[in-house]
């Protein structure tokens, strides 16, 4: 048995996940998996919640068995020509390769800078815990082991949606972050609570395209409210933003 092999057996124990973990991620992933293990963020991951074009996101558990997220993004499957234009032009990612694994890398990275902004802007997102390479750690999101859904397949209360979305822009404008693919598919549906996930895509908004980014985001809210029944136009939402960005300036 390969060392590979070994590694994939000591932390992806149920057997038709570790098949596919082996035939999607290569050695350095196991690498990156082994060095966050050994790090103590967990000792197993037991399955896949959640698989997208770019990443799989697996449900981990650690030695007090607290369930974590553990997200890998893919090196060969993943649309690095689609990243590069959240990354470039980017100033916190100025010197990376235009090469397919960096881009993947800062792109784990940014991933975690921009929970850690989001956090700190005071928006809902899953607590950061680690990064190796293309891995990286978070808060599970989800209620004795299962995890949330997202708001487009289980729906909340349009009222308090609407609200929380707006409360988000303005948030992360103010720490100059803009998420850049809001949409209901990138939040999560937690009881009584939404968390927005995928970010790391979001841009300074010294980004040449953050202004583009921005509007599209603000166009995403009312086409989803729309359709909901709770008619919103564009300027009612770009206005109701920036009236919430004024109000949390005020209130500093």
């Amino acid at each position: 048995m390969s060392e590979k092999e070994v590694n994939i057996k000591n932390y992806v124990r149920e057997e038709a996940t570790r098949k596919i973990f082996a035939k999607v991620f290569d050695d350095n992933a196991v690498m990156a998996v082994h060095f966050l293990a050994t790090k103590r963020h967990f000792e197993e991951l037991e399955f896949i919640i959640s698989t997208g074009k770019e990443a799989h996101v697996f449900r981990a558990r650690d030695s007090s068995d607290n369930y974590k997220a553990v997200k890998i993004y893919k090196i060969e499957t993943s649309d690095f020509k689609h990243m590069d234009k959240y990354i470039f032009g980017d100033r916190r990612f100025n010197k990376v390769r235009k090469e397919k694994r960096a881009i993947v890398f800062a792109w784990t990275r940014k991933e975690y800078k921009n929970l850690e902004k989001a956090i700190t802007a005071g928006v809902r997102v899953p607590l950061p815990m680690g990064s190796k390479d293309n891995v990286l750690v978070m808060e599970f999101i989800g209620k004795d082991g299962v995890a949330a859904r997202p708001l487009k397949e289980v729906g909340f209360n349009l009222k308090k949606t609407y609200e929380t979305m707006v409360d988000w822009l303005a948030r992360l404008y103010l720490v100059d972050l803009v998420h850049a693919d809001f949409s209901e598919y990138n939040i999560l549906v937690n009881g009584d609570e939404l968390v927005l996930i995928d970010i790391g895509q979001a841009v300074l908004t010294t980004h040449p395209k953050a202004g583009d980014f921005f509007k599209r985001d603000v166009r995403n809210i009312a086409t989803y409210l729309s359709k909901k029944g709770l008619k919103k136009g564009y300027q009612e939402v770009y206005d109701a933003v920036k009236a919430r960005k004024e109000e949390l300036e005020n209130a500093k």
